[in-house]
């Protein structure tokens, strides 16, 4: 036994709030690794239509989360389709209404707004009604506590708490997170992490990366 298949939706046979996203995630432009997954009372098959908010196609603009990732009810994931234009003196989207508001606007005024990418690391906690704006990343380990609003990049295995979240402490010394960084467990087959759990669970560096 190696763990549950990251292929099944709903992995957890007696509590389907808790789904896989891989399989459960079919969206142009999102990419997520295996083992994530969304815990949500009313069920995580609607993770992307619920917290993937103004991710529009046309845009280009990506959502991009790893392997192992937790993300806990109400998370929401702001992409760049949310903003507005903000070269004017008015904010007010004049354009998509139409009716002649459209003339004379320069598409390159809003492209200018664009942040790019979304980017949730490996093994990231993300708590309850969480909110990342777009063109962040999320480093690998990251923790980002309840509520948080999240609007500049969060290093790796650091904890960010508040809006606009803010560094609140580091999980490990800087040698630790290098050491972890470089052994990267969450990028190894199912059957080694299984042979590794005791050093992942029990903080064993030395076994970790021994096993690497």
């Amino acid at each position: 036994m190696h763990g549950p298949k990251p292929e099944i939706k709903h992995p957890i046979d007696l509590h389907r709030r808790v789904g896989f996203l891989k399989p459960l995630v079919d969206a142009p432009n999102v990419e997520i690794g295996e083992y994530t997954y969304y815990d949500d009372p009313d069920g995580p098959d609607q993770f992307y239509e619920k917290c993937v908010l103004h991710h529009y196609p046309f845009i280009g603009d990506r959502l991009i989360i790893g392997r192992f990732t937790a993300i806990a009810e109400g998370a929401r994931f702001i992409m760049n389709g949310a903003n507005h234009v903000m070269s004017g003196f008015s904010t007010y989207p004049f354009n998509i209404f139409g009716h002649g508001w459209e003339r004379g606007f320069d598409e390159q005024t809003w492209r200018d707004e664009v942040r790019g990418d979304t980017v949730v690391g490996n093994d990231v906690w993300i708590g309850m009604e969480a909110v990342i704006m777009p063109g962040v990343t999320i480093g690998d380990g990251a923790i980002v506590a309840a509520r948080s609003v999240v609007t500049h990049d969060v290093p790796p295995f650091a904890i960010v708490a508040g809006n606009a979240a803010q560094v609140v402490k580091m999980r490990f010394t800087r040698a630790t997170i290098e050491r972890l960084l470089a052994i990267a467990w969450w990028n190894w087959p199912a059957d080694k992490i299984t042979r590794n759990l005791d050093a992942i669970r029990g903080a064993d560096l030395a076994r970790l990366e021994a096993a690497a």
